[in-house]
């Protein structure tokens, strides 16, 4: 039996949508979300997510850590933290979320980041550790002039708009 459980958790985990995972598994979704990962640590149960949250693939939630250096002392050692993804949110491809972290309302959270406290409404944060960048509104600011309104286009139309386009509509770094 124990076999068959095993089995059946690594096909939901492979097959079932990443949105319908999280469910599953315990995370609190709110509605109109974009899950694309499936990497809820060990107590899913202790994740929230709020209503149009973006979590793009690959990002990582821990609820946990680290504990297995106090276990020489303490056996049963062990230390736990929420996380709280509010309304809003974007979290960025590669990011890890730690314990105990609030993402605020309206964040943006940049890809790869590894988020160790907790980011206030309206402010874009990212790096290693993450640290804060801009509000969201300077980030606004600084892209309204690359904005295509492409959003809802068919990739095949988004495709012919893009590459009709001179090199200075685009983003530079």
């Amino acid at each position: 039996m124990k076999i068959l459980r095993k089995i059946f958790s690594y096909l939901r985990k492979q097959y079932m949508p990443a949105d319908r995972y999280a469910r599953w598994a315990g995370v609190t979704v709110g509605d109109n979300c974009l899950i694309a990962t499936k990497n809820f640590s060990t107590e899913p149960y202790l994740i929230t997510i709020g209503d149009n949250v973006q979590v793009t693939p690959d990002v990582y939630f821990h609820t946990h850590g680290g504990c297995h250096v106090a276990r020489s002392r303490y056996p049963k050692f062990d230390v736990f933290g929420k996380i709280r993804i509010c309304d809003n949110a974007y979290i960025g491809s590669g990011s890890h979320i730690m314990p105990g972290v609030t993402v605020g309302r309206g964040s943006l959270i940049a890809s790869g980041s590894v988020v160790c406290k907790s980011v206030p409404d309206n402010e874009v944060w990212g790096g290693v550790p993450a640290k804060f960048i801009c509000t969201v509104e300077d980030y606004i600011r600084r892209n309204l002039p690359f904005n295509l309104d492409t959003k809802g286009l068919s990739a095949e139309e988004k495709r012919s708009i893009l590459l009709s386009l001179p090199d200075d509509k685009f983003i530079k770094k």
